[in-house]
């Protein structure tokens, strides 16, 4: 990684941590009944929504091969937005996400509007990109950078009682091939079964994570929706 962006990552904001749980087979209903009746008492944060995001990658999947790794400095960047997942994109939000051992944060910056439909190609984001005000070394890194997957999945968002604590349940699930010309988003995988939980905290109550990871009946485990979304793919 470029020293600019090893810089960045020294710079960003607060630095959090997250457990990961992936259940397969319940479905969301029953998964979130489990949720809500934990004893640190999740109540709802946001509407549910679903979420969109194209993974870009050097050509060599820097990123993705740091992650399969477990590299140190570890990151990702994904155009992120809400909604429908293709039509005009009216605000895309670019996301790095940033991870330093175990710890890690989010950069965020607004993109100008694209249009995701058949065809799509690089220079669709491009062109946003080319309209968008971004740091030098952001969009030094995305010229030189690739759509690599594009996916979607159903959120819903929750924090713990005393807000300690967010919590969010991810279902339906659907990873598609995208490539730098055109695509025709035919090679599509989809998981209605499983249920990803994520839970999201301050490095300071590390302690009492443990707590509540010890309340579920579920397994903790390592999972990145890219990593599984690309190697899904590959076997496709």
């Amino acid at each position: 990684m470029e020293w600019n962006m090893e810089k960045a990552a020294n710079n960003a904001e607060q630095y959090r941590k997250e457990r990961k749980f992936v259940v397969d087979e319940l479905g969301l209903g029953p998964v979130e009944s489990i949720v809500r009746s934990h004893p640190a008492m999740f109540l709802q944060a946001y509407p549910p929504r679903y979420v969109n995001n194209i993974y870009v990658d050097t050509p060599d999947l820097e990123n993705y091969r740091d992650n399969i790794v477990g590299s140190a400095n570890r990151y990702k960047f994904r155009v992120r937005w809400y909604g429908k997942q293709f039509g005009r994109i009216d605000q895309p939000v670019l996301e790095i996400k940033i991870k330093k051992g175990l710890a890690g944060t989010k950069m965020h910056f607004p993109l100008a509007p694209f249009e995701l439909k058949k065809g799509f190609s690089q220079a669709f984001l491009e062109d946003s990109i080319a309209q968008s005000d971004l740091p030098e070394w952001v969009r030094n890194f995305l010229y030189r950078a690739s759509p690599t997957l594009l996916n979607r999945y159903y959120r819903k968002y929750f924090h713990s009682v005393n807000r300690k604590f967010r919590l969010t349940l991810d279902a339906n699930l659907s990873f598609t091939r995208i490539v730098r010309n055109k695509n025709f988003f035919l090679q599509r995988i989809v998981n209605l079964s499983k249920v990803v939980i994520e839970l999201k905290y301050d490095t300071e109550y590390d302690e009492d994570a443990g707590w509540i990871s010890n309340n579920f009946p579920f397994r903790l485990s390592r999972n990145s929706k890219y990593i599984n979304g690309i190697q899904n793919l590959d076997e496709w």
